[in-house]
């Protein structure tokens, strides 16, 4: 989850800088922001998920996720309504590119997460 994170964090630092590049300050803490505003939720519901419990069922665990997931998307539509509320001025396709291209790395950490555990257990059957 923190490799997942620490991609996000990179991808939203990388277009906030070319977005500045290319277009200006503006449109360089827009995308930031809408970055921010991806990764922020996202760390709430992995800690949710990894901080200990007192009932390691798997009751519990799904309860961490529900709240988890909940929390997230409380957390993500109130950084929307601070950031339209609040900053100004505001490039608002520099935003909404920070948000998607953050939340698509999560998807992509997440593949090759999947990859690596796939490997790892197929060298462990073979004794590699």
């Amino acid at each position: 989850m923190l490799r997942v994170l620490a991609v996000q964090i990179g991808v939203g630092a990388a277009l906030a800088v070319v977005f500045w590049a290319l277009q200006g300050n503006v449109a360089g803490y827009s995308a930031l922001l809408g970055s921010l505003t991806c990764v922020i939720p996202n760390a709430f519901l992995a800690l949710r998920l990894v901080v200990p419990r007192r009932d390691p069922g798997a009751r519990a665990l799904i309860q961490a996720a529900y709240i988890g997931e909940l929390g997230k998307l409380a957390i993500t539509v109130l950084m929307f309504s601070l950031v339209f509320a609040f900053v100004r001025p505001l490039a608002a396709v520099a935003l909404f590119s920070g948000f998607i291209a953050t939340q698509l790395a999560t998807f992509a950490g997440l593949v090759m997460q999947d990859k690596n555990e796939r490997n790892g257990q197929t060298s462990k059957k073979h004794g590699e």
